[in-house]
């Protein structure tokens, strides 16, 4: 079992770089397999679940070369076999295959897809889009049975603007015989960096990153290139580390346009942001204010940086409150906090957070992917030693975190424990 070591109270200076967006190219490498011929996708982050997409991709047969942040993929020789529980369910972003198979041989069979337990997470939207392209569902247990004689074009109203289920549509309706409209669609960047990946390769999509995308249906798809867009959950986790200890730690190769829900909440809090093209300056604010933030759909602010948010919050002078709107279960890492130092109350989907408090090291547990990110942030701020298990969670989603912060100076570590036995 690993875990991360952390003593808190380093300032850090110098540069991170962020790395290719998880949630970008969790969805482009099961969309690589539609392409009939060679596909190279660039700035793919080193994380734990691109290893369990390719894991998936070699199971299907499929011709898998990776170099550092990049990857060649040829389905030339792909074999559609139901995808075993043992893989699916090692990260949500599995089903994504589900569309792929579908619109590329009118079959396919898996099991629900796994990921962080962040709460009701079900895939009705995606199942939904699906029948309406003329796809028949069959559900054994955990295990999806989806059949299709004819793709055909439709005109699909999703009644949430879910990120997987616009992507998920999209991937079937890019070879549906016809015009596939989806209104209201979601609007995120990795949407826009998806479709362009498609029409790379040949597909014929319009208006990516709006509320209304319109896809006409292909008979084939080709050789295709993407690079991945840098990550904004990612650029965002360091932004607010760097507001609360940062001494000219710069953030780089980033898209601050995606991040803007973000900096404009840190502004309000009295953060020391210097803006540039492609990257962010950060100088810790001694005398930060409390504000209020509500999670919600791109361009809001998102649900991923709600968690770490909270515990920049405790570093604010007044009473914050933190709405979620999209998950139910996303303060489970509040109590982690809270054995910290922090004063934060829960009540139904409303966080209230009383700072400023001081916070002390404590052993804690990553319960999911940004509970960690945001236990990682309050190590770095508190006195003393900071223990996180469950790490597990966290190299789900960010590349090299502990050279990365290493190298700015925190004194942060991963070490392997080792378990007694009596």
């Amino acid at each position: 079992m690993k875990e991360i070591i952390i003593n808190g109270k380093k300032e850090l200076s110098g540069t991170i770089r962020i790395s290719g967006a998880k949630n970008a190219a969790v969805a482009v490498i099961p969309a690589s397999i539609l392409s009939d011929e060679e596909v190279t996708l660039c700035n793919v982050p080193e994380i734990s679940d691109i290893d369990s997409l390719e894991e998936i991709l070699k199971f299907l047969n499929i011709d898998v070369k990776r170099s550092t942040e990049a990857m060649i993929i040829n389905p030339k020789n792909i074999k559609n076999k139901p995808i075993p529980e043992r893989i699916s369910e090692k990260l949500r972003a599995s089903y994504y295959f589900m569309g792929a198979l579908l619109a590329k041989y009118k079959h396919v069979e898996m099991y629900f897809p796994g990921g962080c337990k962040i709460g009701s997470r079900p895939i009705n939207l995606h199942l939904e889009g699906f029948k309406k392209l003329g796809a028949k569902i069959k559900i054994e247990g955990n295990k999806y049975i989806l059949d299709a004689n004819k793709l055909k074009g439709n005109n699909i109203y999703l009644d949430v603007a879910s990120v997987g289920a616009t992507i998920n549509i999209m991937l079937v309706a890019t070879k549906a015989e016809g015009q596939t409209i989806i209104e209201n669609a979601a609007r995120e960047p990795e949407i826009v960096n998806v479709a362009t990946f498609l029409n790379n390769m040949g597909a014929n999509i319009t208006g990516a990153g709006t509320s209304v995308i319109k896809i006409r249906g292909v008979k084939q798809l080709k050789k295709g290139f993407i690079e991945i867009i840098p990550d904004r959950i990612e650029a965002g986790t360091y932004t607010i580390i760097g507001s609360l200890i940062g001494k000219n730690l710069k953030i780089s190769n980033i898209i601050p346009e995606h991040i803007e829900s973000l900096t404009s909440k840190l502004k309000e809090a009295g953060a020391n942001l210097i803006i540039e093209e492609d990257s962010i300056i950060c100088k810790r604010h001694k005398n930060l204010k409390a504000i209020d933030i509500r999670t919600y759909y791109y361009p809001g602010f998102p649900t991923d940086l709600q968690q770490p948010m909270s515990s920049f919050l405790t570093q604010c002078v007044g009473t914050s409150k933190i709405e979620e709107t999209i998950y139910e279960n996303r303060f489970m890492h509040i109590p982690y906090l809270k054995s910290m130092g922090a004063d934060i109350g829960i009540k139904n989907n409303l966080a209230i957070i009383k700072g400023k408090t001081h916070l002390k090291g404590s052993s804690v547990t990553a319960t999911d992917l940004r509970a960690g990110a945001a236990l990682v942030i309050a190590g770095l701020i508190a006195d003393g030693k900071t223990t996180i298990t469950g790490v597990e969670h966290i190299l789900r989603g960010y590349e090299g975190i502990i050279e990365k912060l290493s190298n700015v100076g925190a004194d942060i570590k991963i070490e392997e424990k080792t378990c007694q036995t009596s």
